[in-house]
């Protein structure tokens, strides 16, 4: 097993052990083997066919819809596979009504295949494979749902490295309901599975990243975010409804980890993002960040085990510092409140969940990340205050 201290050399990986090829690791679907006496996380005795995992609503007045946007940058050679770079984009926003509009999953079912077998070697601790139904997980957004009208602010989130763009869903459709439009953004290559139009991309980490492919990962997801920046402004973020309700003169970034790391360096370079938070990402890439001249939010854990490092990392660097009390790195993503639900039900240890979202009340810590997330993003990036009237589903 990889060291945390040796995989987060550079701030670059959100992920605890090395990744290694999906082939390594059990298949899943028809056939494959789950553990015997312990009850999956997809049904128990007493709940039929129920789901157990669940997402935490959304707090906002209005429903939210979700489109997949797929883009291409011709002008780039993707650095891990070569040919044209592309990526797959999650877009979330405030929808006119949901009525008739099914909910979203958080994995697709190939997805939730390959990141089933990823799950327990990326994060010691997680279920093997077979134990919990990933493919049951549902979001709250509404595939195709009309969009509220009107134009408002856009914030883009980029995930740790290892992690895909759905581990960042509960905190960006919560943004969402409150009239912002939200942008998941994937960063294949890194990402432990990316379902593409031209097929599943797996992670290409294999071990500890040494310093260059450290240096190609940053580069990667700054020239990726930048792309959908470049492709708000111009109007052409996936289908018309999408452009008609984004405004490019309110952009923010957000991430996590190595996501908190890019979106910070992509901004430094890029006038048109007018706030970033970082999520506890390191700020350590040379030349460092400490003339960046935008409001930005560093939000850190006190449970992480390189919070020294974090905080070093962050000298110098103006920014609102604040910080999430009883929580572990990972309380930042959909994991937050995954994992202790895993837990209660028996299908994780209390180390295991200590080590990876804390030890805190994972509702509180989840509306605390959510207030001050949404507290800053509408201090520096308001949203529109006087939006229609959305209509609920029933």
């Amino acid at each position: 097993m990889t060291s945390r201290r040796t995989l987060l050399q550079g701030a670059l990986l959100g992920t605890a052990t090395a990744l290694l090829p999906a082939g390594a690791y059990p298949a899943t679907g028809p056939g494959t083997k789950t553990a015997t006496a312990v009850p999956t996380a997809s049904s128990a005795p007493g709940h039929g066919r129920e789901p157990l995992l669940r997402l935490p609503a959304p707090t906002g007045p209005y429903p939210v819809g979700l489109r997949t946007v797929h883009l291409t940058d011709p002008a780039r050679t993707d650095p891990w596979v070569g040919g044209v770079r592309e990526l797959m984009l999650t877009v979330l926003y405030p929808a006119r009504s949901v009525r008739g509009f099914r909910r979203a999953p958080q994995l697709t079912p190939a997805e939730a295949g390959v990141f089933s077998g990823y799950a327990p070697h990326v994060h010691p601790g997680l279920p093997e494979p077979g134990v919990v139904d990933w493919g049951a997980v549902l979001t709250h957004g509404h595939v195709g749902a009309p969009p509220l009208p009107g134009r408002r602010p856009v914030l883009l989130y980029s995930p740790g490295g290892g992690d895909s763009r759905t581990l960042g869903t509960s905190l960006a459709e919560d943004l969402a309901s409150h009239g912002r439009v939200v942008v998941l953004v994937d960063h294949p290559g890194d990402a432990t599975q990316v379902e593409l139009p031209t097929g599943m991309r797996r992670t290409v980490l294999t071990g500890p990243p040494d310093p260059e492919t450290f240096r190609t990962m940053t580069d990667t997801r700054i020239a990726d975010l930048r792309l959908v920046v470049d492709r708000i402004v111009r109007g052409r973020l996936g289908e018309p409804p999408l452009a008609r309700i984004t405004d490019a003169a309110r952009i923010g970034m957000y991430g996590h980890s190595a996501g908190g790391t890019a979106v910070v360096y992509a901004a430094q370079g890029d006038r048109r993002v007018g706030a970033v938070a970082n999520l506890e990402g390191f700020l350590d890439r040379e030349p460092r960040p400490t003339g960046f001249d935008r409001p930005l939010l560093l939000l850190r854990t006190d449970g992480f085990a390189e919070a020294g490092r974090v905080v070093s990392s962050w000298a110098g660097v103006p920014g609102r510092r604040e910080l999430l009390a009883d929580a572990n790195h990972w309380a930042f993503t959909d994991y937050g409140s995954l994992v202790p639900r895993l837990h209660a039900l028996g299908l994780m240890t209390s180390g295991a969940r200590a080590a990876l979202v804390g030890t805190g009340d994972p509702v509180a810590t989840l509306a605390a990340l959510r207030q001050r997330t949404a507290t800053f993003f509408a201090r520096h990036l308001p949203a529109d205050r006087h939006l229609p009237a959305a209509r609920r589903r029933p």
